[in-house]
């Protein structure tokens, strides 16, 4: 067995304990967006089935009574983004900022975004590609020039991501554009938790099956309700919209064949394969 195979098994395995555990642990609601048989489609995690809803999520829909297995779908990123933010410089074991200042913010695009085991296909000159395991908030209605307090109220649920960067173009391009926002650079997912305490979750990322990242929410330096306030000033927040919160500790240059797993306690785990 080749080590990329092996690595994608354990993933694989990783992938499926978390359900598993979660379901019992959390009281929270998994959502998630699939596609089978060339449809796509809204569900609620049920252990490993899915619970088919009837429509969509903005606004929520009734479940339409039908179900599927979760292992017989490939899983899409939790929503159709129309504007994903993200920010960095959030954990002081990464890089510092000012906790008194702004956030400090930088834009993905939404072709940026794959799904849970979606192949992360790198352009042939990305030869210096670092993880970047992060929470990331869901959008849940339309927020424009929202307070600190009420900012919880507009944030639907949250997920786990992937803020895949290029160093080398971060380093020498004008803007981060290229190095944040390439194709396949943004996988999120799988599922979009509800009802848990974002502030407060630990964050795991592995590579290929080890622990190189890991470290609690709650040393984040802005936090999500800032953040969402600070963004609603200038942008219009639009249901479905992600907001990447940032990466702890170190990262590293990836190699083909390597499998980046970032998992999120009581949310879920995305696991994707690095390929060129």
């Amino acid at each position: 067995m080749t080590n990329s195979n092996r690595s994608r098994i354990l993933a694989g395995a990783i992938f499926i304990m978390c359900f598993a555990a979660s379901s019992f642990a959390s009281a929270a609601d998994k959502y998630l967006r699939f596609e089978q048989g060339g449809d796509t489609h809204y569900g609620i995690l049920n252990g490993a089935m899915i619970d088919i809803l009837a429509g969509g999520l903005f606004p929520m829909s009734e479940k339409s009574g039908r179900q599927v297995a979760l292992n017989s779908v490939s899983i899409l990123p939790p929503t159709q983004a129309s504007k994903v933010f993200a920010v960095g410089m959030n954990f002081a074991s990464h890089i510092s900022s000012q906790s008194d200042a702004p956030p400090p913010l930088f834009l993905k695009l939404p072709t940026s975004l794959i799904g849970h085991q979606a192949p992360i296909l790198l352009p042939k000159d990305a030869t210096n590609v670092h993880f970047e395991g992060e929470l990331v908030l869901v959008i849940g209605k339309t927020a424009k020039n929202v307070s600190i307090e009420e900012a919880p109220d507009y944030i639907f649920g949250v997920t786990a991501g992937n803020d895949l960067t290029e160093r080398s173009w971060q380093g020498s391009d004008l803007q981060w554009m290229r190095s944040k926002a390439a194709d396949g650079f943004g996988p999120v997912g799988p599922v979009i938790a509800t009802g848990v305490d974002y502030n407060n979750l630990l964050l795991t990322t592995r590579l290929n099956g080890e622990i190189v990242q890991q470290e609690n929410t709650k040393n984040m330096i802005h936090k999500p309700s800032k953040v969402l306030s600070y963004l609603s000033r200038y942008f219009t927040l639009l249901p479905g919209d992600l907001i990447f919160m940032g990466t702890p500790g170190r990262t590293q240059a990836l190699d083909n064949g390597d499998v980046v797993s970032v998992e999120i306690d009581a949310v879920g785990l995305i696991s994707n394969e690095i390929q060129r």
